[in-house]
C-alpha cells in the first residue's frame, strides 16, 4: 500500500494541510477581532471625552501615518528579522497597548491626549506587524496553495470587519476596560500561536541600512510590470471607486431608510466579499487570472455605477453586496500575485508598500467622494467614481499586457 504523507493527501482547503498555517490563521482571525474591538472601544471613548467628531478624524489618521512614515523601515526588518518574531513581538506590545487602554478606562482618566499618544505607539507597531504578517504566507504555504491561503486569510479579515465592531460595542456597553481587557487577552493569545509558526528558512540578509537596501523594495515594484500593474490598479480603482464614506448621505436623504438601512447598506459589501470568498476556498481560479482581475475590477465600477443611481433599497443592498464580491475576487488574484512574483528576500519591503499603498486608497477614496459630493452632489460624486474605475480597468488592461495575460496563480 502507497504511503500517503498529509501535506499529499487532497482537502477541500488545502493551506491547512500546511505545518503552522492553522496557528497563523487562527492568530490573525484573533488579531483581526482585537483590532476591531479596540478602534471601537477606542473610538468612543474619545468621542465620550471631547464630543468632537474631527478627534474621530484623528483615531483613524493615527493608525495609517506611521505606517505611511516608517513605510521603508518596517519593510526592511521584516525582511531582515525573522517574520515570526516581528509578528510574535508586535502582538505582545499591542497586548500592552491594549491593557493600558483598560487602566485609562478603569480609572477614568481624561487625558485625551494620553489616549492619542498611546493609540500612536499602538499605530507604530501595527506598522511593523502587517508587513511581517503579509511576508510570511509564502514562507509557510508553497506556491501551489497560496492562493487557497490568501482566500482563506481574506476571508477571515472580513467576517473580523462585519463581527469585531459588533463585539466591541456589546462589550463597551457591558463595561468599558472589558472590551480593552478582551482586545488584550486576543493579542497576547495570537502572539503565543505566532511563534509555532516553523522557523523559516535563511534569507539572503540586508546589508546594512543605506538607502538602496531600504529602498529596494519600491524600485522593484517601478521595475516589475505585473506588480505594479496590480498594486496600482487597486489603488486608482479605490480612490475613484470608493463610496463607503458617503452611505450615510444614501440611507438618509436617497433611499430614506434610516440608521437601520445603513447598517444593512455597510454591511452588504463584507456579505458579498464572505460569499466569495468561501467560494474560492473550494473552488479556486485555475487558468486566466489575469482576465479575471480585470472583469472584477470592471464589475466593481458597473456596479458602483448602479448603486449610485439606485432609488430602490433592494437594488442599492444587491448592487453592494455585488460590489464586495467583486473586490473580493480582485484583491484574492492581487494579492496571490505580488506574493508570488516577488522575491522572498524584498517580500516584507514590498508588502510594507502595498499597506500604504491600501491605507491611502482608502483614506483618499473617502476623501474624495466627500469633497465631490460638496461640489457636484452625492448621486453624481458617486457615480463619476464608478465610471473612473471603468476607466482604469480598461486603461490598466492595455498598460499592463503582462497583468493581463497572467493565467495561473500557482507559480510565477
Amino acid at each position: 500500500m502507497t504511503n500517503i504523507h498529509a501535506e499529499d493527501r487532497p482537502t477541500r482547503w488545502p493551506a491547512f494541510r500546511h505545518r503552522g498555517f492553522t496557528a497563523y490563521w487562527i492568530a490573525l482571525v484573533a488579531t483581526g477581532f482585537a483590532v476591531q474591538i479596540l478602534t471601537v472601544a477606542i473610538g468612543w471613548q474619545v468621542y465620550e471625552l471631547t464630543r468632537d467628531p474631527f478627534d474621530l478624524g484623528l483615531v483613524g489618521l493615527s493608525q495609517f501615518a506611521p505606517a505611511l512614515a516608517l513605510m521603508l523601515v518596517t519593510g526592511a526588518v521584516a525582511d531582515r528579522f525573522s517574520r515570526r518574531w516581528v509578528m510574535a513581538i508586535s502582538l505582545v506590545i499591542m497586548a500592552g497597548c491594549a491593557a493600558l487602554f483598560a487602566l485609562i478606562a478603569r480609572t477614568g482618566m481624561s487625558d485625551v491626549l494620553f489616549i492619542f499618544a498611546l493609540l500612536a505607539v499602538f499605530g507604530t507597531v501595527r506598522a511593523f506587524y502587517n508587513p511581517a504578517r503579509q511576508s510570511i504566507v509564502p514562507n509557510i504555504v508553497p506556491a501551489r496553495d497560496l492562493a487557497n491561503a490568501i482566500a482563506l486569510n481574506t476571508t477571515a479579515h472580513n467576517v473580523a470587519t462585519i463581527s469585531g465592531p459588533v463585539a466591541g460595542g456589546i462589550l463597551y456597553a457591558v463595561r468599558p476596560d472589558l472590551a480593552y481587557l478582551v482586545a488584550m487577552a486576543l493579542l497576547a493569545g495570537s502572539a503565543a500561536l505566532v511563534l509555532r509558526i516553523p522557523k523559516a528558512a535563511h534569507r539572503a540578509p540586508i546589508v546594512g541600512a543605506s538607502w538602496t537596501a531600504l529602498s529596494a523594495g519600491l524600485r522593484y515594484i517601478l521595475r516589475d510590470k505585473i506588480v505594479l500593474g496590480a498594486m496600482s490598479l487597486d489603488l486608482f480603482v479605490v480612490i475613484l471607486g470608493g463610496a463607503a464614506a458617503l452611505l450615510p448621505i444614501y440611507a438618509s436623504d436617497i433611499l430614506n431608510v434610516g440608521p437601520t438601512g445603513l447598517g444593512v447598506l455597510r454591511a452588504a459589501p463584507a456579505v458579498g466579499a464572505i460569499g466569495v470568498g468561501l467560494y474560492l476556498m473550494t473552488v479556486p481560479i485555475r487558468d486566466h487570472a489575469g482576465l479575471v482581475l480585470f472583469a472584477s475590477v470592471a464589475g466593481f465600477g458597473l456596479f458602483t455605477l448602479i448603486f449610485a443611481l439606485s432609488e430602490i433599497f433592494w437594488l442599492s443592498v444587491v448592487a453592494l453586496t455585488i460590489v464586495g464580491g467583486c473586490d473580493m475576487i480582485s484583491v484574492y488574484v492581487r494579492s496571490t500575485l505580488v506574493q508570488l512574483w516577488t522575491p522572498d528576500e524584498l517580500r516584507g519591503r514590498v508588502n510594507s508598500v502595498n499597506q500604504v499603498f491600501i491605507g491611502a486608497s482608502n483614506e483618499v477614496g473617502g476623501f474624495r467622494a466627500g469633497t465631490m459630493a460638496a461640489f457636484v452632489g452625492t448621486v453624481p460624486a458617486v457615480a463619476i467614481g464608478g465610471l473612473g474605475a471603468l476607466v482604469v480597468a480598461a486603461l490598466w488592461m492595455r498598460w499592463f499586457g503582462e497583468l493581463r495575460r497572467i493565467r495561473r496563480l500557482d507559480s510565477p
